[in-house]
């Protein structure tokens, strides 16, 4: 009996494990792990039941729109069509100066004659009903196409992104884009004036005078304006885009619709559905140019670009949200 008590207590003492501050875990076929009870305390006591999502840092939605502006950046694609678009106001100011000296010019060539900055907005009437249509369409109509095409979009929402999140970064993507799109065609514009025609007071379509600085101003009311109808054209190409997995199907079908309706703004017994198609928002723009600053064509196009967000947003969001991604 003195003997069978040490040895039960010898046997009690070894299965009790370690010193005291030590717990010791045993996995089948693996060696024993010693954890000390500070870094058990560290494991949480809670464990996030099967499927919750992962937590999101709070930055990663802007640095995934970092990245999907550096990779539309630096894109040869989308440089090539910016640097086109950046010598169209270099040609038509050549064109411009070249005529410019013939009698019995008048109109638009006398204006951009007689000041530099008019030549910003006569690149604005040129471009942006079509040109910068079709630029900005190439961009957003490839965001969600593109990668469905090549088969990157199932990762990019695996990451996890979300798909509210993506879409959100995708559209800021091509917001970004069409202000660039606008800025590269006013500041191309508005160094060729300079280099070409006389700098000084501008002379309004309403016959007033104002000063350069006003000018300066006023185009970049302009470059705020173009920029917000380019960000609405934006919108519907994105939503076209979520409805297919070939981006050059939604660029088409985008640059189409802006072609069907510049024919239906052409035909006068449809006049009464011409304020409601989004081209014809786009030249409110020459409110600038008259004294005062016509606030109200501003304002009424504003409007109807934040009313076209609204609904392709909405349209887009809606698709994507409950497609299936199969690619």
């Amino acid at each position: 009996m003195s003997t069978a008590e040490p040895t039960a207590a010898t046997r009690a003492g070894s299965a009790a494990g370690p010193a005291a501050g030590t717990q010791t875990r045993r996995t089948p076929g693996l060696v024993p792990v010693k954890e000390t009870l500070r870094s058990a305390e560290r494991r949480p006591r809670h464990p996030a039941e099967p499927g919750t999502p992962p937590a999101r840092a709070p930055w990663s939605f802007w640095r995934l729109l970092r990245s999907e502006l550096g990779l539309t950046f630096r894109r040869p694609r989308n440089l090539l069509m910016l640097a086109a678009l950046g010598v169209v106001p270099v040609v038509i100011g050549v064109a411009l100066r070249v005529v410019a000296g013939e009698d019995g010019m008048g109109g638009i060539i006398e204006d951009v004659a007689g000041n530099s900055l008019m030549l910003t907005f006569v690149s604005f009437s040129f471009l942006v009903l079509l040109l910068m249509p079709v630029v900005v369409s190439v961009v957003a109509g490839d965001s969600i196409a593109g990668e469905a095409g090549t088969g990157t979009l199932r990762y990019l929402l695996a990451a996890p992104a979300g798909r509210t999140r993506l879409l959100a970064v995708k559209y800021l993507n091509a917001v970004v884009f069409a202000y660039a799109v606008t800025a590269v065609v006013a500041l191309s514009a508005l160094a060729t004036g300079l280099a070409l025609f006389p700098a000084g007071d501008v002379t309004l379509l309403s016959g007033t005078t104002i000063s350069m600085g006003e000018g300066l101003l006023r185009i970049l009311i302009a470059v705020g304006y173009v920029g917000a109808g380019m960000a609405a054209l934006a919108a519907v190409a994105l939503a076209l885009s979520t409805f297919t997995e070939v981006s050059i199907g939604a660029i088409a079908a985008t640059i189409v619709l802006i072609i069907i309706c510049q024919v239906l703004r052409a035909i006068p017994e449809l006049g009464s559905i011409t304020p409601y198609l989004l081209p014809t928002r786009f030249t409110n723009f020459d409110a600038v140019l008259r004294s005062p600053v016509d606030t109200a064509a501003l304002g009424e196009g504003l409007l109807a670009f934040g009313a076209y967000v609204v609904l392709f947003g909405s349209i887009a969001w809606a698709r994507f949200s409950g497609k299936d991604i199969t690619s």
